[in-house]
């Protein structure tokens, strides 16, 4: 196990920080891919959403380190990041992949969100074959754990997300939303999830832009809303008290002057932007317009806070599942590398006693069904008592340290090192022929 994970997040980076190393979504497929074909990576997947970006490897050799990758791939120095970024390896790392995927690292803890964003981003590394052994195994459990945290706990109850609290965070600006208008900017999951709180809490009307017009009028219809042209964004936006925008756009999409000219239409009445976009979709700037308050993704924390102690005592428990889960994963993962020891054992052994058969069998004489069946039962008896006691000791060997040097004794012992040889080469001259 050779897990490693560096990353930045909420807690250790500002946005600003933040989206100068997220990942677009229509970008990620590549970016899995190159990360898995970095010379000192076996498997890797990226996790990339608002409030983190994420690089987790199965690293090929311990002298591996993911900042290589960064500083390949982003064409940046690290150390540039340094301070923001935080590294996790083996265990630690499969802790945090727990935690993360049952939302216990997540800025409003028990949100639902967080493990929908880790199952896309490990659909998008297996799809482009980035993700495959361990990996595979380390992501699957972590869905698994996230299950029982749910399950077993009330983490998630009266689950809230960052739209959720961004609705809230309005309500305290306005009193209420009675009668507002809400722009949509971005067709998103993030803007969906928004709309449905803000009609919830009495919102009367929902604009929504998107560069793709016709994901646009999917959302709008959903909410009995009105799609806007993209390219008539700038016209129509003053139209709303509050504007949520979450697009992928790698540059603000509103800076001070489109501000300016919202508020003389507007006559100056106020107007609301909540920026959940990483990067940014609104330039800091507008902030200093009077009648127009902005708040970004690191905003919202303060909303979050009167959530948090209400969860403590649920989150404990589910730190002990996490912790439970990591060690009965630790646990499986040197079991595993005992496995094709065991197997290669079971197949040398099988192979004596079905050659032993066969040697006496002319001497036996013809034989019956059941004598048939008796002579199978005894030898297998005999080779399963005589494999018992080298097979629990290797797995019992695999959650000791001095595990390599057990396993390697009883491949000696039992000449398996050899065996394995001429199945390579038997196999690899069965492949040369068949090219030829």
């Amino acid at each position: 196990m050779r897990f490693q994970l560096i990353g930045v997040n909420h807690k250790t980076a500002p946005v600003e920080v933040r989206e100068r190393l997220a990942i677009p979504e229509s970008r990620l497929p590549e970016a899995c891919k190159k990360l898995a074909e970095h010379p000192a990576i076996a498997e890797g997947m990226i996790v990339s959403t608002c409030n983190r970006v994420e690089f987790l490897a199965n690293m090929k050799n311990g002298s591996g380190d993911l900042r290589e990758f960064l500083r390949e791939y982003f064409a940046v120095d690290p150390s540039q990041f340094e301070n923001h970024l935080y590294e996790f390896r083996e265990d630690d790392a499969v802790r945090h992949v727990f935690r993360v995927a049952a939302s216990l690292d997540s800025m409003v803890v028990g949100e639902p969100q967080i493990l929908g964003q880790v199952k896309e981003a490990y659909a998008t590394a297996r799809a482009v074959g980035a993700v495959r052994a361990q990996l595979d195994q380390l992501l699957t459990r972590a869905f698994a754990v996230a299950k029982r945290v749910r399950t077993e706990t009330a983490v998630g109850s009266s689950s809230v997300s960052v739209a959720s609290v961004a609705v809230e965070l309005a309500e305290k600006i306005f009193g209420n939303l009675n009668g507002k208008s809400v722009y949509l900017v971005g067709a998103g999951k993030m803007s969906e999830l928004a709309a449905r709180h803000l009609l919830a809490h009495g919102a009367s009307s929902i604009f929504v832009a998107n560069r793709t017009y016709d994901r646009a009028i999917r959302l709008a219809q959903k909410f009995e809303g009105q799609a806007i042209e993209f390219s008539r964004l700038y016209d129509t936006c003053e139209r709303a008290d509050i504007v949520i925008t979450s697009t992928g756009s790698p540059h603000f999409i509103f800076r001070r002057e489109h501000g300016e000219k919202f508020l003389a239409r507007r006559r100056n009445r106020p107007m609301f932007f909540i920026d959940i976009a990483v990067p940014r979709d609104v330039d800091p700037e507008l902030n200093k317009l009077d009648g127009i308050f902005v708040y970004d993704i690191d905003d919202l924390q303060q909303a979050v806070s009167s959530h948090v102690a209400d969860r403590k005592k649920e989150a404990e428990k589910a730190e002990a599942i996490v912790n439970s889960e990591v060690e009965k994963f630790h646990a499986r993962l040197l079991t595993l590398d005992v496995v094709p020891t065991i197997v290669s054992l079971q197949d040398h052994l099988e192979t004596i006693r079905q050659a032993e058969i066969d040697r006496v069998r002319g001497r036996l004489g013809t034989m019956s069904a059941d004598q048939e069946l008796a002579v199978d039962a005894l030898t297998r008896g005999i080779i399963n008592k005589i494999m018992h006691t080298p097979i629990s000791t290797l797995k019992t060997a695999a959650r000791d340290p001095e595990s390599t040097t057990v396993v390697e004794l009883v491949r000696r012992l039992f000449n398996l090192q050899d065996k394995e040889k001429q199945a390579a080469a038997s196999k690899s001259s069965g492949d040369s022929g068949a090219q030829n």
